[in-house]
């Protein structure tokens, strides 16, 4: 699964990289220990260009009774996301691209505890995970937009450490992936691939980032036999 990542950069930053205008209104600040039901940074396109917001993590489905269900959906699985209900309209007509620079996951230790690790790219650079996104409608006329983060099986680095990871978006396919008149299901699903492990790292972290209030760069910082 994907539970928690970061987005350190700045909103200069993210604009450059997605190719958005300089002076998009929108307040970022860089985030060490992003967590389900945040609000978080989304990139889509409009049919002209692309566009950044913020979405809250965890996706509740138009026809839901309840927002509550975002809950159980942070993450969807690759190998399903174009039959079940829940993803199937978004996957066809709502994808985007949830930008990060690193997200944790929790190694098994030989004495049954768990060591976070962060995991990024070797050049730390940031990348983009496949995200889906619906709008809700509460009772009372409220529009809440949240999204999802779809998964697949891991790739070799991975394997050592979880039994799923994120699906990353090369960048020369997130314009196929943004592009909201693609409905070519073969092609889409070919893209939710385990991104290639000699391109990405890993390290051990502080526990501290089990918890959500903490957010700070500390989370981040790369343990040493210290300790």
């Amino acid at each position: 699964m994907c539970g928690r990542y970061t987005v350190t950069v700045t909103l200069e930053e993210l604009l450059m990289r997605y190719q958005i205008d300089p002076f998009f209104p929108l307040y970022h600040r860089p985030k060490y220990n992003v967590a389900p039901g945040q609000m978080v940074v989304a990139v889509i396109n409009d049919g002209a260009s692309n566009r950044i917001g913020e979405l809250k993590w965890g996706l509740v489905p138009e026809w839901s009774k309840d927002e509550a269900a975002g809950f159980k959906m942070i993450n969807a699985r690759a190998e399903t996301v174009a039959e079940k209900p829940a993803y199937r309209t978004a996957f066809e007509r709502r994808r985007c691209l949830i930008p990060a620079d690193g997200f944790y996951e929790w190694k098994k230790k030989q004495d049954g505890g768990k060591q976070p690790m962060r995991i990024t790219m070797k050049d730390e650079s940031l990348f983009s995970m496949a995200g889906l996104y619906e709008s809700w409608t509460t009772l009372d006329g409220r529009k809440v937009s949240t999204c999802t983060i779809i998964t697949t099986t891991p790739n070799r680095l991975m394997a050592d450490i979880h039994d799923r990871m994120p699906v990353i978006v090369p960048p020369e396919q997130e314009a196929i992936w943004l592009d909201r008149s693609m409905r070519q299901t073969s092609l889409l699903l070919g893209l939710l691939r385990p991104y290639p492990a000699e391109q990405m790292t890993a390290y051990p972290v502080a526990a501290g980032v089990g918890n959500v209030r903490n957010d700070s760069p500390e989370c981040i910082r790369r343990l040493t036999i210290d300790d």
